[in-house]
């Protein structure tokens, strides 16, 4: 099959490595680089030049279908390649007329991976989600045979210095014998569009830290706060609700030692404002008294996202009046994805909100012991009211119905 693909569909800061042939090739940078959607190209590209056998991996099974799948399907239709392969979506393998195969996996149970004979390449998307473990056993399992040469290629942000990406291939030089190591920031990518830009600029004032890994592409320290983009005011609450800003409520179940916590919030999403108007924090509450506590709050016709790891708390309290209550989108990097939007914001909470300011004052990043850095997962501490307002922002979407969240573009 003779296909003619321009060079103008890449990346051009890619287009070098286009024909790379090192045993590692490692995309590193910020977010919005193009480095993933790249890399899905580039293996197409040598699919349909050599007859190679992918495997293209997420560290969990349920993201590679919704985002490295989707994308290479993406890459097919246009270009107009979908009607010459063949693509089982059960399976999520994809066969090209020459024989080239893509098999698409989670790495939840590696074991598995061991029985898949002749790779020739493999793709670790969020590659600083893996192990070492994980990378040392796939580069003994390239062992197919084709025109072109195996390879590993590694794509991620540089999430922390605690990470093993940067163990191997930074602390103390790259541990790699062949390797090239790419660098790329949005600013690479001329199809990165204008509030893709914002949102990340924005986070030089909100979380400097943020800022280092997701804008600068560099390997940056997270400080110990989750949250340092926050201030109390003495808010007027009933000018604020005259401004018609999107009202978000989150709800955080909670009974004997934890507490049932509920955020109300006030979205100025042009100006990214967060205003905290109102809470309720109280242990001991069983759910026709949190159903009679929302009405009492005035908000039983309002829609309130409830952490969706209780079905039958939900439609309970629907059963008590509170009819708009849908539950939160939840999955693999939901966490970080609601503390990510979070960030966007300035939040401006109101002084009379104690427990909220409580939290914003303690909820801290992991420390890794061995190396004294804060790693990109939040203490399961002082974090009801900050559930509760990750929930509440779903607010903003009109896909919160669905069962899981997709990693935020950061």
């Amino acid at each position: 099959m003779q296909v003619n693909i321009s060079r103008k569909v890449f990346n051009p800061h890619f287009l070098p490595l286009l024909e790379d042939e090192h045993f590692v090739l490692l995309l590193l940078g910020g977010a919005s680089s193009g480095k993933s959607y790249f890399s899905f190209q580039r293996a197409v590209y040598r699919c349909l030049l050599d007859k190679r056998k992918y495997i293209i991996l997420r560290k969990h099974a349920v993201d590679v279908r919704r985002s490295c799948f989707e994308d290479v399907k993406t890459i097919l239709a246009k270009w107009n390649l979908t009607p010459h392969v063949v693509i089982n979506t059960s399976l999520m393998t994809i066969t090209y007329p020459n024989g080239s195969v893509m098999l698409f996996s989670g790495c939840d149970d590696v074991e598995k991976l061991k029985s898949i004979p002749n790779i020739t390449d493999a793709i670790f998307e969020e590659a600083s989600e893996f192990s070492p473990e994980d990378f040392e056993q796939l580069k003994i399992r390239l062992r197919g045979k084709g025109r072109l040469k195996n390879q590993i290629v590694l794509q991620s942000n540089p999430i922390s210095k605690a990470n093993w990406l940067y163990l191997h291939f930074f602390d103390k030089g790259c541990l790699e014998e062949d390797c090239l190591i790419d660098r790329s920031t949005y600013k690479d990518n001329p199809f990165c569009n204008e509030e893709t830009i914002r949102a990340l600029e924005r986070y030089k004032d909100t979380n400097p830290a943020y800022y280092t890994i997701y804008c600068l592409g560099e390997f940056g320290s997270l400080s110990r706060l989750v949250y340092t983009n926050w201030r109390t005011e003495e808010l007027d609450t009933t000018e604020l609700l005259e401004q018609g800003y999107q009202l978000c409520v989150g709800l955080d179940w909670g009974y004997t030692a934890d507490a049932t916590a509920i955020a109300v919030m006030l979205a100025d999403e042009e100006n990214k404002k967060l205003y905290v108007i109102n809470e309720f924090y109280q242990t001991g509450m069983l759910n026709d008294a949190i159903a009679n506590q929302i009405k009492y709050m005035g908000l039983s016709k309002s829609t309130i996202i409830a952490d969706s790891a209780e079905p039958k708390s939900i439609d309970e309290l629907k059963r008590n009046g509170i009819r708009r209550v849908k539950p939160s989108t939840k999955g693999q990097g939901s966490i970080n994805a609601g503390i990510a939007k979070l960030q966007e914001f300035e939040i401006i909470v109101d002084a009379h909100c104690e427990n909220f300011i409580t939290e914003l004052q303690n909820y801290s990043y992991k420390k890794d012991k061995a190396t004294g850095e804060y790693v990109n997962e939040p203490e399961d501490r002082f974090n009801h009211l900050m559930d509760a307002a990750r929930y509440g922002i779903q607010c903003l979407t009109a896909k919160h119905q669905l069962k899981t969240l997709p990693k935020y573009t950061l």
